[in-house]
């Protein structure tokens, strides 16, 4: 079958770039640099992305919400840090038409401004707390590097969970609960990842603290897919979002967010796609059973209604299938149905008729099975949990071989991936290895790991470790 033009383990930026087109997840000609055209299957792909993500959030009792666009500049600047944070990234509207607004108007860049003051609103006892919602929308940032599809955009399909909470320890539970739940989804999208505490000087914009969520790329950088953030009550005081307690007392509310965005999409084709093309968790697949009759001359209608049997059959037991009855040849079909990713193919020709059998292939290995019809459905539903498992553990590997905890920066400029040092806490002393490492800090593991050894830059006691890599 024909490949990419650039090997994946030749050029890893260059073979997502062609996959990203070969696959029609997206199209980049658009007039805007940053700002592409989402294509109908990588669509359908993000969707099914939001699905699951929309699942949890129904799950752990959150209620979907939409707000607009637009947030008035006043509005914006009510919390100092946060517009310190993002005011070289917004964009800005100054007039309707030919009029000049009296107050500028901005795109939200993410969407505490825009919400707060309705919190405000809607909060008044202690009986509306926990106060748990999410919006899945887009937002805008003005992206002055070099942009890549899904993974450094100027408009984001952004999800944000906001929650307000009667105290800090109400708020540290829902911290917990966003963890869980990024465990579940992620292990569902097989991408194993990592949690870090990010310093001080890195968090969100207006956080208490941030907890980022990384993963690790196959060309040896890290992908943030989201994070989760603490905000105490830096955003209720400006925002006046207070409460009344049980006695009677009035108290600013403590937040939380949780976001993500379709970096996600990203990951999964970077993580698992090889030279022929994507390769899909069934559960996000537009396609996750693709049929192909084999067709030989007076044996067309039994194959087709052997074909639609299955079809019929699988259907009924939930899976999204296609049958290709395309009147080209089988190869041509297999290419581009490798190419968009589907995890399962099956094919059925009359030979297979006179066995009762059918043939699967799978997309990530190529594992060829001959299955008996009396127990297929069975067998196609475990492979497709099979190859999820083994997409997980595959990139799971990846993760851990290059997640390295070393003493020293000579030993960590030898390496590739995620390093980890050890950290006396100043900030000058992370920024050193950053620029000698020429990567960034991811953060600190969120376990409380004792370190004994001193930092590499000043000597002094180390207090934790810190992790550093190349960041997309």
């Amino acid at each position: 079958m024909p490949e990419t033009k650039v090997k994946k383990t030749d050029d890893f930026n260059e073979w997502y770039n062609e996959i990203v087109e070969l696959a029609d997840l997206c199209d980049k000609r658009y007039p805007i640099k940053g700002m592409n055209v989402w294509r109908p299957y990588g669509w359908k792909l993000m969707s099914f992305v939001d699905n699951l993500i929309r699942d949890e959030m129904l799950k752990t009792g959150h209620h979907e919400v939409c707000f607009p666009l637009l947030i008035p500049e006043s509005s914006f600047k009510k919390e100092e840090e946060h517009i310190e944070g993002f005011g070289s990234e917004v964009y800005w509207i100054t007039h309707a038409g030919l009029n000049k607004l009296e107050e500028k108007w901005l795109l939200r860049p993410t969407s505490e401004t825009a919400m707060y003051p309705i919190f405000s609103l809607w909060i008044r006892s202690h009986a509306d707390l926990p106060l748990k919602t999410y919006q899945i929308v887009n937002t805008f940032r003005y992206e002055t590097k070099q942009t890549r599809a899904f993974i450094r955009v100027r408009e984001i399909h952004f999800f944000e969970a906001h929650t307000c909470h009667n105290g800090f320890d109400d708020a540290e539970k829902q911290i917990n609960e966003d963890k869980e739940i990024a465990k579940r989804l992620f292990e569902k999208l097989s991408l194993p990842f990592i949690f870090s505490k990010r310093p001080e000087w890195d968090k969100f914009a207006g956080a208490f603290y941030t907890i980022s969520l990384d993963v690790l790329m196959p060309s040896g950088r890290t992908l943030q897919l989201g994070s989760i953030h603490q905000y105490k009550d830096n955003f209720a005081k400006p925002y006046e979002i207070k409460y009344e307690n049980d006695k009677g007392k009035h108290e600013f509310c403590n937040q939380t967010t949780y976001g993500m965005s379709e970096r996600i999409l990203g990951a999964i084709v970077g993580i698992h796609g090889d030279n022929k093309g994507l390769v899909m968790p069934y559960e996000v697949a537009p396609v996750q059973v693709v049929i192909v009759p084999i067709i030989f001359k007076g044996k067309e209608k039994e194959v087709l209604k052997s074909c639609n049997n299955l079809y019929e059959k699988l259907e009924k037991n939930g899976l999204r299938v296609h049958i290709d009855d395309r009147d080209i040849t089988p190869g041509n079909k297999f290419y581009e149905w490798e190419l968009k990713g589907v995890p399962l193919r099956v094919e059925i020709g009359p030979k297979d008729l006179e066995k009762n059998q059918i043939v699967t292939v799978r997309r990530d290995n190529g594992e060829k099975k001959f299955i008996s019809n009396d127990n297929s459905i069975g067998e196609i539903i475990k492979t497709l949990k099979t190859i999820k498992k083994d997409l997980f553990e595959k990139a799971k590997t990846l993760l851990e071989n290059n997640k390295k905890r070393v003493n020293s920066i000579e030993d960590a400029k030898k390496l590739k991936g995620i390093v980890e040092l050890p950290w006396c806490g100043n900030e000058e002393c992370a920024l050193e290895i950053e620029n000698i490492l020429e990567g960034n800090t991811l953060g600190e593991p969120l376990e409380d790991e004792k370190c004994t050894v001193s930092c590499p830059v000043c000597n002094n006691p180390a207090k934790t470790w810190m992790r550093y890599a190349k960041t997309y």
